[in-house]
C-alpha cells in the first residue's frame, strides 16, 4: 500500500515539475505585467505566481482532464484582482515600475489587457471570471488600449539640423 502511495506521489511531482518547467516562463512574464514591475525586480509577481502553481499542485489530483495552466493563469488573476483592486492606492503599496508597458493602466486595466491580449482568454471567459459584464470588460479593454495607444505616441521625437555642406 505505500508503495502505491510512493509511487503516486512521484509521478504526481513529475507530472507538476513538467508542468512548471513549460508554463512557469509565460506565467511569470504575466504576472510581471499584472504587477507592473521591472522584469528583474519583480518580488510580488513571483510571489503571486509561487501562491498560484502552490494552489494547482494542492489540487492537481482533482484536475481530471483540466488545463493545469488555465487553472493557474485563473488563480493567478483572482488572486491579483483581490489583493490589488482593495489595496489600490493605499500607503505603502508599490508603485508600478516606469519601464514597465502597462505602468500608466490600473490594476483591473492590467488584469483585463492582460487577460484578452497577452493571454488570449475571450471576452466572456473574462468576464465570466471577472465577475463583470462582457460589456464592462470591453469598455476596460477600449480605454486601456486607448491609453496605452496615445502614451505610446506622445510627441515626436526632435530631430537633429542638417549641416551645411561647403561647395
Amino acid at each position: 500500500m505505500r508503495e502505491r502511495h510512493a509511487s503516486q506521489a512521484a509521478r504526481r511531482a513529475r507530472e507538476f515539475e513538467a508542468f512548471v518547467a513549460g508554463a512557469a516562463g509565460r506565467l511569470l512574464h504575466a504576472a510581471t505585467l499584472l504587477t507592473a514591475e521591472g522584469p528583474d525586480d519583480n518580488p510580488r509577481a513571483r510571489r503571486l505566481l509561487t501562491l498560484s502553481l502552490a494552489h494547482t499542485y494542492a489540487c492537481w489530483d482533482r484536475l481530471r482532464g483540466e488545463d493545469p495552466y488555465d487553472r493557474t493563469r485563473q488563480y493567478l488573476a483572482t488572486r491579483f484582482a483581490r489583493g490589488a483592486w482593495h489595496h489600490y492606492g493605499a500607503p505603502g503599496r508599490s508603485r508600478p515600475h516606469p519601464a514597465s508597458p502597462l505602468a500608466p493602466l490600473g490594476p483591473q486595466e492590467r488584469l483585463i489587457v492582460v487577460l484578452m491580449l497577452y493571454e488570449g482568454v475571450a471576452e466572456e471567459q473574462t468576464a465570466a471570471l471577472l465577475g463583470l459584464s462582457a460589456e464592462r470588460v470591453r469598455a476596460v479593454c477600449h480605454r486601456a488600449t486607448t491609453t496605452l495607444l496615445h502614451r505610446a505616441r506622445g510627441p515626436a521625437p526632435a530631430v537633429p539640423a542638417a549641416k551645411a555642406v561647403p561647395s
